[in-house]
């Protein structure tokens, strides 16, 4: 197995973070770049690092050092819209841990990388002491998406269920203490 080095990104693994998060939206996602949904991917300098209370992580390849997985955690509860007011009222801005950008690249896949990034990132939570609550969203559609955070967490809205199927979104809780 090989030992990947997974670390607080510096500025100069942004270039590196940006591209492994713009190639999963186009190759996995299959909507491209899309602004509203994905300023923080084209700017992570100012969404994750000068933030105190946010990071991003990355994954090294052993080989050549390049980012070969990224993930991210902001202090941004889900915003309604577009996400039911429920939910934006149980997770509020400030006090809960966002997961975001748990992507690894395809050939370093099936590693335990979004495992070990995910463990990292409960870590920094816990230590920060002022969130109470770890959230994050997926789209099922994802290969391995919805298997994954139903290892990790509880899902607390399946929108596929919802009357119209709203967004197709499936919204978790991961415990802070994993």
């Amino acid at each position: 197995m090989l030992d990947y080095c997974i670390r607080a990104a510096r500025p100069d693994d942004l270039d590196g973070a940006r591209a492994v998060m713009l190639d999963t939206v186009y190759r996995d996602f299959g909507t491209g770049y899309v602004p509203r949904w994905h300023g923080d991917i084209i700017d992570p300098a100012a969404a994750y690092l000068a933030p105190a209370r946010h990071t991003l992580l990355v994954a090294l390849d052993p080989a050549d050092g390049t980012v070969v997985a990224t993930g991210a955690l902001d202090s941004r509860g889900p915003a309604h819209p577009p996400n039911p007011r429920d939910l934006a009222e149980r997770y509020p801005s400030g006090e809960t841990a966002q997961l975001r950008r748990i992507y690894v690249r395809p050939d370093h896949r099936r590693r335990g990388l979004a495992r070990r990034l995910v463990g990292e990132l409960l870590a920094f939570a816990a230590a920060d002491g002022d969130y109470r609550a770890v959230y994050l969203h997926t789209d099922p559609a994802v290969p391995g998406a919805e298997p994954f955070w139903r290892s990790l967490g509880k899902v607390v809205l399946d929108e596929r269920e919802e009357p119209g199927g709203g967004q197709g979104i499936i919204h978790f809780e991961i415990p802070m203490g994993r």
